[in-house]
């Protein structure tokens, strides 16, 4: 999994996996899927990210086990 932050597009981008996206889906406003040919979800972006995520230049995880 891969996050990055374009600060000039204030775009957040969650790549999942490499892989070719086959087509993109706004399924919400602000946030788009890409899907790849297998029909499943490759990552998604979130447009105007300042707006939604506090600190864009720092990111936390948490894996449950």
């Amino acid at each position: 999994m891969k996050i990055e932050y374009d600060k000039e597009t204030d775009t957040i981008t969650i790549t999942f996996r490499d892989a070719r996206v086959k087509e993109s889906d706004e399924v919400r406003p602000g946030v788009i899927a890409d899907f790849g040919y297998d029909g499943g979800v490759v990552g998604f972006e979130i447009l105007q990210a300042s707006k939604v995520v506090e600190q864009t230049c720092e990111m936390q995880f948490a894996v449950a086990e």
